[in-house]
């Protein structure tokens, strides 16, 4: 099931019971997060504890059996079947950093590499065949070409994890680890899916292979984006964790992963699915990646596909890198040529050629199963059983709303473009049958057709592959920011490729139900892996550094985008866009360590007892004074500087910020600005000397506007700190509130 469908469904579902209830009490999955791992306690005794603190609230004969699973590994917590009142109860007790229900998140997919200017020769460090990339995400599937382990030695030897073996699934050196992680219970609808790290979706063999994938030559789909398809860290190890089903992904799977993967020994975390609460110990991706964080692991998260709309990001943890996506110079055009002549280009890749055959066509929407949980009168939705197959069998359909599903029967689909990149001609998909997705106005000169003649007709031509002139700009469907949450921490971090991208799939998962061991998809899902093997590309040459100088080196480094073609500027692209080859070299990097989260988290109100639970550590304390901007502490190191102001207030305002020496030990760095009319920037010292590497120097960043003009509510400009060799660019973004 795609995820649009599955959307859909939902949505759908939810209004055709809208009128049942269920009752307050009834039992969730809940999960309670304790924060650290509990120092000199093995694992029998930390599920005791657990046992313990349900009996006090549910009592000892039920207790065992509420208590799903234990999280001992990497941090301290447990899932259980718990009421409301019951959850409430145990969010009381001592030791206890929060309690939340396991919700579903969604899934958010190799010119690409090339594009971005990091092309096959580039230098590679020795280290790179010891980077070990932990992939949350459906499973993966291992008889993949790109997943051969020829040339590959033994694991490195840091490597604790394990393989969950089946009939049907075994790992190599290639991929040295694979675990299923599924709590909610198998029912008839996972009849397709794999009870094994298999991957029966799609998406996590897309997104590991655009990772980590060997090279494959003469990759394409069905002569599409043919090529040599790789991931960014070829040589890389793959750790793979099935948190995803054909239903989301849950919660309680997501931290149990997070809780192996920590443990197990990955030095980067990719995830490409996402969540949305307003407290980030509330979030499972935020518990998870702050844990890896503390251990010295990177998470790469996709920022979301619910763009364009402002503040619509999904994962936006300062601790964590949160990816846009961006276009490649590649697109995909579909020719629908109808009975009066006329030909209309639309959006799809279409890989069945129907040699301009002309079809009877019928409009969807009189040809409803008018007896189908999914007939509306008002609009035609084509999905699988919403059709009478008697009227559509052998026609094309022009449907109001399509996703994607088999139509049993029907040659092939027209269908308007609601809004976003399909209706601009971005994004391309891959469908069961020939068809093309059309311009809305396009869409309504067609409708118009069907109604002014007795025998309509239509032929869906095979796809044209062709260039995106205006590359790189970042798709209508990324998430926009600002940071919901911490409005002064810029969010997306930067934007990699995730439009129309080409890697490994499980042969049989093809929407055209054909035997295709590559596609092509598009989603933020995608770009997040290529921020992960820049992550691990640069920690094979730089192996000591921490997550936030990893994450530091990939944002000052990143390529500026065009705000002329990415209206929301940075709110849209972050830092700008991946440069993996310049991010092993950075020069300077703003680094970040646990105190300085703490710091932080208690400017977010966090108080020093949560968390000392949250570190495990009795020293973890809240400073008497924190000057706070909005609720907000405005001086992590971070490497972007965002000040939001509601409109009513002057602006003026100093950030604080820490640069250390990686470059040349004996350096100068001056200075240069850019800043728009009317936005005053002045940096204290504005040159600043190393004398040897490891050195830090601090300076002041002072931000002012004078008047508001031109009834702006945004401005951009760049702070870069230039050695001759070395440029560290870093966003200034001012923003203003209403």
């Amino acid at each position: 099931m795609t995820f649009s469908r599955f959307l859909v469904l939902s949505l759908i579902s939810i209004l055709l019971s809208g009128h049942h209830s269920t009752a307050q009490d009834d039992k969730k999955t809940y999960i309670v997060y304790m924060g650290d791992s509990t120092p000199n306690k093995d694992e029998i005794s930390t599920s005791d504890l657990h046992i313990s603190m349900l009996q006090n609230v549910v009592g000892s004969d039920i207790a065992i059996g509420s208590l799903l699973h234990s999280y001992k590994r990497s941090f301290n917590g447990f899932v259980a079947k718990l009421t409301r009142k019951e959850a409430q109860e145990i969010a009381g007790k001592e030791g206890v950093v929060s309690v939340f229900p396991s919700e579903k998140q969604k899934l958010h997919t190799t010119k690409s590499w090339d594009f971005i200017g990091f092309p096959q020769q580039v230098k590679r460090s020795t280290l790179e065949s010891d980077i070990i990339i932990g992939v949350l995400d459906t499973g993966i599937w291992p008889e993949s070409s790109s997943f051969d382990d020829k040339g590959f030695g033994p694991p490195p030897t840091k490597w604790k994890g394990s393989c969950q073996v089946s009939s049907n699934f075994t790992c190599n050196k290639k991929i040295i680890g694979a675990k299923y992680y599924r709590s909610d219970p198998f029912d008839n609808e996972d009849m397709e899916e794999f009870k094994s790290p298999r991957d029966s979706n799609g998406h996590g063999t897309h997104t590991a292979s655009t990772a980590a994938g060997g090279l494959v030559s003469e990759a394409s789909l069905s002569g599409f984006a043919y090529g040599t398809a790789r991931g960014g860290v070829p040589s890389a190890r793959l750790a793979i964790y099935k948190t995803c089903w054909f239903d989301g992904c849950n919660d309680a799977d997501i931290l149990a992963a997070f809780d192996d993967a920590i443990a197990d020994g990955v030095d980067v975390i990719s995830a490409s699915f996402g969540s949305l609460s307003g407290d980030y110990f509330k979030d499972a991706i935020a518990i998870g990646a702050f844990h890896a964080m503390r251990k010295g692991i990177l998470t790469s998260t996709s920022a979301g596909n619910r763009g364009p709309s402002p503040m619509s990001l999904n994962n936006f943890s300062p601790w964590s890198i949160s990816v846009a996506a961006s276009t490649i110079d590649r697109k995909f055009s579909t020719d629908v040529r109808f009975g009066d002549d006329k030909v209309y280009q639309g959006t799809s890749i279409n890989i069945v050629d129907l040699k301009e055959q002309l079809f009877p066509m019928i409009y969807a929407g009189d040809a409803m199963n008018t007896s189908s949980e999914f007939y509306f009168p008002t609009r035609s939705y084509c999905f699988t059983d919403s059709l009478d197959q008697n009227k559509v069998k052998g026609k094309i359909i022009f449907c109001d709303v399509y996703f994607g599903d088999n139509l049993n029967g029907v040659v092939g689909v027209v269908a308007p473009a609601s809004s976003g990149g399909a209706a601009r001609g971005d994004v391309a998909s891959v469908f069961p049958v020939p068809t093309s997705i059309l311009k809305p106005e396009d869409g309504s000169k067609v409708y118009v057709y069907l109604n002014s003649t007795g025998k309509p007709t239509a032929s869906i031509s095979r796809s044209k592959e062709g260039p995106n002139k205006l590359a790189p700009y970042i798709a209508s469907f990324s998430s926009r920011g600002p940071n919901p949450i911490t409005p002064n921490i810029l969010k997306p971090d930067l934007a990699a490729p995730g439009v129309n991208i080409l890697a490994a799939w499980p042969p049989y998962a093809s929407q055209t139900r054909e035997a295709l061991p590559y596609n092509i998809i598009s989603g933020t899902s995608m770009a997040c892996p290529h921020v992960s093997a820049a992550a691990a590309y640069v920690k094979s040459f730089n192996p000591t550094w921490s997550p936030a100088a990893i994450k530091s080196s990939l944002m000052t480094t990143a390529n500026p985008m065009s705000a002329d073609l990415n209206p929301d500027a940075e709110f849209a692209y972050g830092s700008g866009q991946v440069n993996p080859l310049k991010a092993a070299n950075p020069g300077l990097v703003y680094d970040i360590v646990e105190a300085d989260y703490v710091k932080f988290l208690c400017g977010q109100g966090y108080n020093a007892k949560l968390l000392q639970i949250v570190t495990g550590s009795p020293k973890s304390s809240c400073p008497k004074t924190i000057a706070t901007l909005n609720g907000t502490t405005p001086d992590l190191n971070y490497p972007a500087f965002v000040l939001s102001a509601p409109l009513s207030r002057p602006i003026d305002h100093v950030f604080y910020r820490t640069v250390t020496n990686v470059g040349s030990p004996t350096s100068m760095y001056k200075a240069n600005l850019v800043a728009p009319t009317g936005l005053n920037i002045t940096v204290i010292p504005s040159v600043i000397s190393f004398t040897s590497l490891g050195e830090s120097q601090s300076y002041t960043v002072r931000v002012w506007v004078q008047a508001i003009m031109d009834k702006k509510l945004m401005w951009s400009a760049s702070l870069v700190w230039d050695d001759g060799t070395h440029q560290v660019r870093s966003p200034i973004v001012v923003y203003l509130t209403i």
